[in-house]
């Protein structure tokens, strides 16, 4: 008789070689970045998160307005589990010196410091603030040399603006853009920051594309979709998701304070902000036209059928 033990020890192999392993999931990474303001530096929170295969672009993922980081990790997440290098900053949004990271009389000092970040040297900032998050022991990865900005909120016009300076003063790292994905984008109160970075990167080609929701209080009404459309002659500049809330981009991310502000983050719709912000930039960096992300001859779009169609000028 074959022991009751023997048995069982051999059922529990044949079901963990049989069951299907689970996904890997990428690692997130606490850290921190230093940026010049003024004649001080900036000590920020900067979360790194790492895809588990060589990554296949660098995503910088920008929060928005009186928001943090760590509003931005479900969609970080998504992205590195996506195969991309993600790089998720906390910047301020008051500062005496006027490093913000939105415009509250004139903060373009302090995103051109936060452009220079991007140089691409390995030993600079970004390439410290990595090896720090990851820790001794551990091979750092390269940064990629392509490259596609995301942006949230108020957090969509400190990523078009810094596009723009890459454009005029950095044109080998620019040569590495491959394109913006703007979440429900709003304008400062102050200054023409976001009309004059679309205005001029409008002529380049650059892909830019947005998810917007309902307008609303926490979206200015949707004052940067409205720019969107203004400044970027194109047949097709995103879309608008019907019922969506401002904190949508934030999705399981969210809080309190932000719901309560800003609306309940919908699933439906969360899920479809992560499938268009993954195919975008999926296209951007293979240099493709998915069908399913953009308008068909029926004016709709297959991955988000029941969103409005939003048009350049």
């Amino acid at each position: 008789m074959i022991p009751m033990g023997s048995v069982l020890a051999a059922v529990v192999t044949a079901a963990a070689l049989i069951a299907p392993a689970a996904p890997a999931v990428a690692d997130g990474l606490p850290g921190s970045i230093e940026i010049p303001c003024a004649a001080d530096i900036l000590r920020q929170s900067a979360d790194w998160y790492l895809p588990t295969r060589p990554a296949r672009g660098l995503i910088w993922l920008q929060h928005g307005f009186a928001r943090s980081n760590a509003n931005v990790a479900d969609l970080a997440q998504t992205f590195a589990d996506a195969g991309y290098l993600v790089f998720a900053p906390s910047l301020p949004f008051l500062n005496l010196s006027g490093c913000t990271m939105q415009n509250l009389g004139d903060n373009t000092a302090f995103l051109n410091n936060v452009a220079a970040l991007l140089s691409g040297d390995p030993t600079g900032a970004l390439g410290v603030s990595l090896a720090a998050a990851v820790g001794p022991g551990r091979d750092v990865p390269v940064i990629p040399r392509e490259f596609v900005f995301v942006g949230h909120s108020a957090g969509a016009e400190a990523v078009e603006y810094v596009a723009d300076r890459l454009r005029t003063n950095a044109p080998q790292v620019w040569a590495g853009l491959r394109g913006l994905v703007l979440l429900d984008p709003v304008m400062s109160f102050l200054g023409d920051n976001t009309d004059r970075a679309l205005g001029e990167l409008d002529a380049t080609g650059l892909p830019i594309l947005a998810v917007a929701g309902s307008p609303s209080w926490c979206n200015s009404f949707g004052s940067g979709t409205a720019a969107l459309q203004r400044d970027l002659h194109r047949p097709f500049v995103g879309v608008r998701l019907r019922g969506g809330s401002h904190t949508d981009a934030e999705g399981a991310s969210s809080d309190a304070l932000g719901e309560l502000l800003c609306g309940t983050p919908v699933s439906a719709n969360v899920n479809a902000l992560h499938r268009l912000a993954l195919g975008w930039t999926h296209d951007f960096f293979a240099g493709t036209t998915t069908p399913d992300y953009y308008p068909s001859a029926a004016a709709s779009v297959a991955a988000v059928p029941d969103a409005q169609v939003l048009y350049g000028s």
